[in-house]
């Protein structure tokens, strides 16, 4: 049953139109700006924080399976390692090829602890570039040249 536009009910009156709202201060408006600033840096953080969670959680996945793969190497090394005594083992004493193995492995060893040892004594861990930056935004804030 349909009504008639007689029988319907009127659609609610519309406010009267009142004066139209004054200007908001440049106070109001500064307000709002730092209102909207604040809120933005908020939402960036929050962004920044959803992402490095994100990342962070990938990297721990990935470095365990580094974990993972350089004990499987570890073990690799270890059983080659007794693969080459037994080897050695054929043409003289068992004693005398364990001695060889573990002095190729000592030999090893100094090497590259020698190596990463002059190596990080060249690491500096001071940021240059960045102690250089603030020292300059320093100057700056103290003497502007504008």
């Amino acid at each position: 049953m349909a009504l008639s536009s007689q029988e319907r009910p009127a659609p609610p009156a519309a406010p009267p139109p009142s004066a139209t709202p004054p200007d908001p201060s440049i106070g109001d408006l500064i307000g709002e700006i730092g209102q909207d600033l604040s809120q933005l840096v908020r939402d960036e953080i929050e962004l920044a924080k959803a992402e490095i969670k994100q990342e962070s959680a990938k990297a721990g996945k990935a470095v365990g399976m580094l974990g993972g793969a350089g004990y499987a190497g570890h073990l690799v090394l270890l059983l080659g390692s007794l693969t080459v005594v037994f080897a050695l083992a054929n043409v003289m004493d068992l004693a005398w090829a364990a001695l060889i193995v573990t002095a190729v492995w000592a030999a090893v060893g100094a090497v590259l602890y020698l190596t990463g040892r002059k190596r990080l004594r060249t690491v500096n861990l001071k940021p240059e570039q960045t102690m250089e930056t603030l020292k300059e935004e320093a100057r700056w804030a103290r003497h502007p040249t504008s």
